[in-house]
């Protein structure tokens, strides 16, 4: 059967839609994004905060308009908005055929048929990005922030077997793959069901990957970043000098109410510490503006962490009370229009941080994995931008989609960096 898949929301249900492409494919299923000639369509949902789920909802019912006018015979509707709405969504969308939960990728395979293949591995090895993947190393989440509805949504932390993960590692890269990009709710919690940990299992993926793959670590809890963890990370040769680290504030008042006891001084210090150690090191973060009990104190001394710490992309969002979370309950509410301001401001303080920060790159030398070639134009990403989420390299000379090619940079804009290839 040709089956559509497609996947919204952020990299980790990418991950999980890979899991569940290699399950189908060993059921004898052809799997593609594109709903065009699909007899059956599965969108693989994100429930994370409402302007996710009134966005999945329109996504699906813009499939059921499909299947109603016969484009389509099945729809399934999977992942996080059937775990977190699922009795909700059977009333409301009567025309799905199925509701699978996050992980159920078997019910899925069972529902559809087809010969079984048991010799397929876990994870596809064909992607549509197949030199730039991502691999999930755990699921859930234990650390409880108040204002975050995924433990209640994907449940406590549950670490992948190291084994499993180095096994997806070589299948992505005999598959072509360049850079193998790292995903949990966060990075740092790896193994600690488990007795292993995140340097155990990056060790043994840099020691068995082949020399020039690049390995990226995304979201890792600030609690839990210290000095010996950078120590370890700047000795593995394959890791970028790359790291995410969502603070979503700097005031240790709002950071307990959220549930993240940490302050400014411990923030500037692991982050002065990284950039201590290497100037160029590229810091993501993503904050929240509009928190309950922030006061005009509280974001103007964020907006100074901000512009001293320099993170190279950040990414800003206006806190949004999700039901069944603590934080839903916290008063004083922040006013909408006043929480939406302060995000603006933020996001007017880093277009400046991030144009800086470029700047220091001009005339220096990048090696840049090609991404795109299009209408005569060659766009690429650097150690020091992850994919989807932040800048891109635009380069200027011969180079083909997955080559990895050494760049001269000659300009930059706020997020994009402009080069020429090295001959």
């Amino acid at each position: 059967m040709k089956v559509s898949l497609i996947t919204m929301g952020c990299a980790k249900n990418t991950a999980d839609s890979e899991h569940l492409k290699a399950v189908l494919e060993s059921h004898g299923h052809s799997v593609s994004d594109d709903v065009n000639g699909s007899q059956c369509a599965i969108i693989n949902t994100c429930g994370f905060i409402q302007d996710a789920v009134k966005e999945n909802i329109d996504a699906i019912l813009e499939l059921e308009r499909l299947k109603d006018d016969g484009f389509i015979k099945i729809l399934i509707v999977a992942g996080c908005l059937v775990n977190r709405y699922e009795k909700e969504l059977r009333q409301e969308l009567p025309t799905v055929d199925l509701f699978a939960r996050c992980e159920e990728w078997q019910k899925i395979a069972d529902f559809l048929g087809g010969s079984v293949n048991k010799n397929c591995p876990t994870i596809s090895p064909v992607s549509q990005n197949y030199h730039s993947r991502y691999i999930k190393i755990s699921e859930g989440c234990d650390s409880a922030c108040s204002y975050c509805a995924i433990p209640s949504i994907r449940g406590g932390l549950r670490s992948v077997p190291l084994k499993r993960v180095i096994d997806e590692a070589m299948i992505m890269c005999s598959a072509g793959a360049k850079e193998l990009c790292l995903v949990g709710q966060d990075l740092t919690a790896y193994g600690r069901d488990t007795g292993s940990s995140l340097q155990e299992l990056v060790s043994e993926i840099n020691r068995s990957v082949p020399s020039g793959t690049w390995l990226r670590l995304l979201y890792l809890h600030p609690n839990r970043v210290n000095e010996r963890l950078i120590d370890f990370l700047l000795t593995q040769d394959k890791v970028l000098h790359y790291l995410d680290i969502p603070v979503q504030h700097s005031e240790s008042g709002i950071l307990t109410r959220m549930n993240r006891p940490c302050d400014d001084g411990y923030l500037r210090r692991i982050f002065g510490y990284i950039r201590e150690l290497d100037p160029l090191f590229a810091l993501r973060t993503t904050i929240m503006t509009g928190f309950p009990g922030e006061t005009d104190e509280d974001f103007g001394r964020l907006m100074d962490f901000v512009s001293d710490v320099e993170f190279d992309r950040l990414g800003a969002f206006v806190f949004s009370p999700e039901e069944g979370t603590k934080a839903a309950k916290l008063s004083p509410k922040v006013p909408k229009r006043k929480a939406q301001s302060r995000c603006d401001r933020l996001m007017e303080l880093q277009a400046k941080i991030s144009q800086e920060r470029g700047e220091l790159f001009v005339g220096r030398e990048l090696d840049v994995l090609i991404e795109e070639v299009y209408d005569g134009e060659v766009w690429g990403r650097s150690f020091r931008d992850a994919p989807e989420v932040d800048g891109m390299v635009c380069v200027t000379g011969e180079a083909g989609v997955g080559d990895v090619v050494r760049v001269k940079i000659y300009d930059c804009e706020e997020n994009d960096l402009f080069g020429e290839v090295l001959m």
